[in-house]
């Protein structure tokens, strides 16, 4: 199973992030699951109003979660589901997803959690989709990644805000020049 070894993340002080959820229309099923976990860990976060945004297909998350990320967001979720045909073309849309959603969160600094299950089969995609029976929530989990990231980020920028004590390797205690 993909999921195993998953950390169980515990986010605290969430509740006034802006979120953003985009999510592509291809494959109803999938993407309603995925929807609904996304929604489900939002609520659970106490971020009650999350914008939410459809496109047409994975290829083109990047481009809008560019777009939100100049906007203010503090955290972006991108959900899509892409499974392998007889072609070259499911790598390539998977590739340019990935790196598109990567170059987003490195050039802007705005964590993007990656719900874009790529799957064999149909079948793997409704094991991740946090449907009734599904062994994974993947959804929820990139809910989860994007916001701990984003609050991690404002400790970094808001260091009152640190809930925990980070901690110092060998050698580092005391350091004045950090």
């Amino acid at each position: 199973m993909s999921g195993k070894g998953a950390p169980e993340l515990s986010v605290q002080d969430s509740g006034d992030l802006r979120v953003a959820v985009i999510a592509a229309h291809w494959h109803e099923q999938v993407m309603d699951g995925l929807m609904n976990g996304a929604l489900r860990a939002l609520g659970e976060l106490g971020i009650e109003e999350p914008t939410v945004l459809r496109v047409p297909g994975s290829f083109e998350l990047p481009v809008v979660a560019k777009v939100l990320a100049g906007r203010g967001y503090d955290a972006i979720v991108a959900l899509g589901v892409v499974i392998r045909g007889g072609t070259p073309h499911f790598e390539y849309v998977c590739q340019g997803v990935a790196q598109g959603l990567t170059q987003v969160s490195v050039d802007t600094g705005v964590p993007v959690g990656f719900g874009v299950l790529t799957c064999d089969t149909e079948e793997q995609a409704l094991d991740r989709a946090g449907l009734e029976g599904s062994r994974e929530d993947k959804g929820h989990e990139a809910v989860m990644a994007a916001v701990a990231t984003a609050t991690t980020l404002r400790s970094v920028a808001e260091p009152w805000r640190r809930t925990a004590t980070p901690h110092r390797g060998a050698g580092q205690a005391g350091d004045a020049n950090r």
